[in-house]
């Protein structure tokens, strides 16, 4: 997400924002971005996703630290994890696609022909149980192989890249081709290289790397490193639509109001009832989840009423002052 993608947006109403609250979410100083930032781990293969966490907190001196789509601990790859309130956001990315690089043995030599159909067979909506290790009940489920693609052949190794639905299970995905093949399959070594809109190509940051930008920052004050290894929580949010509301609606959102048509400044274009969009202030801070409740053309017609039901508060409460008055009841006699 960057301003100039708020700008582009469908203005509903103007407003102009107070520089002394908040602040632009691209100028954020580094321990700003301590507690509002998302990380892209390369997880290296051994430990736990939990572990892995465990460590980054240790690194950087942070009491809160959680991540986006548990890796097995013999998987390596992309793993989001986000600091103090990124937290909140990180949800989201559990929603969107994942990308992974496996190695695998088939326990036969089938021609090319027969691979190629296999792929075929593969590709779109299939069924699948989880694994008896697996943390979730199992029962027969559909999922999506959006890509499959077999990169290289070495008789009984193929290296395959699949595209795929969350909570697809590449271990199964490979003995499932396996058994269609008579003798069987067997993963050898998986990766992780994409989740979401996060790809491995955007720069991955290893632990050993981070400590060593931590160390310099804590030592040197030169924070040049780290900035680089610390994005906004806002680019987590870059594939959802998208609501800019006033300076004023923005307190009142943190404690929990619903968001009312006067707080509305500007909407993506084809917006739609049931979409969940992401709300941000004038300086493009994220300040919440929401679901619509109204389309676009509603929003433009509409005087007063909520627009949207909130789902998920990520910015933390009187970052922005309170323009929000409290109904006062009086005491009964």
């Amino acid at each position: 997400m960057t301003l100039k993608q708020l700008e582009n947006l469908i203005e509903i109403d103007q407003d102009i924002t107070d520089d002394a609250y908040g602040v632009y979410y691209d100028k954020r100083t580094i321990e700003q971005l301590l507690d509002n930032g998302i990380i892209l781990l390369d997880k290296p293969p051994g430990p736990t996703s939990h572990e892995t966490v465990a460590w980054t907190k240790r690194i950087l001196k942070l009491e809160k630290i959680g991540h986006s789509g548990t890796l097995d601990p013999q998987v390596s790859g992309v793993l989001p994890l986000g600091l103090g309130e990124a937290t909140k956001a990180l949800g989201v990315l559990l929603l969107g696609p994942k990308e992974y690089h496996a190695l695998g043995r088939i326990h036969s030599l089938p021609s090319k022909e027969k691979l190629a159909s296999i792929v075929e067979m593969f590709t779109g909506e299939i069924f699948q149980k989880p694994p008896q290790r697996s943390a979730v009940v199992r029962q027969t489920r559909t999922r999506t192989i959006y890509e499959f693609e077999i990169i290289e052949q070495k008789e009984r190794l193929l290296l395959t890249r699949i595209l795929c639905e969350a909570g697809t299970y590449i271990r199964k995905l490979y003995y499932d081709i396996g058994e269609v093949l008579g003798p069987g399959g067997t993963m050898i070594e998986l990766r992780r290289s994409r989740v979401d809109q996060f790809h491995e190509k955007d720069g991955l940051v290893t632990l050993h790397e981070l400590a060593d930008a931590f160390a310099i920052w804590e030592e040197k004050k030169d924070d040049t490193k780290l900035m680089q290894m610390i994005m906004p929580v806002e680019r987590a949010l870059s594939e959802l639509k998208s609501v800019v509301i006033r300076d004023s609606a923005v307190d009142a959102m943190c404690h929990g109001a619903q968001l009312a048509i006067p707080g509305v400044l500007k909407i993506s274009s084809n917006l739609k009832v049931g979409d969940i969009v992401a709300i941000y202030t004038q300086k493009g801070e994220a300040v919440a989840l929401a679901e619509a409740t109204m389309s676009e053309e509603e929003i433009r017609d509409a005087v007063k009423g909520y627009a949207f039901v909130t789902k998920r508060i990520i910015m933390a409460p009187n970052t922005y002052p309170k323009k929000w008055r409290t109904k006062v009841i009086p005491p009964k006699d």
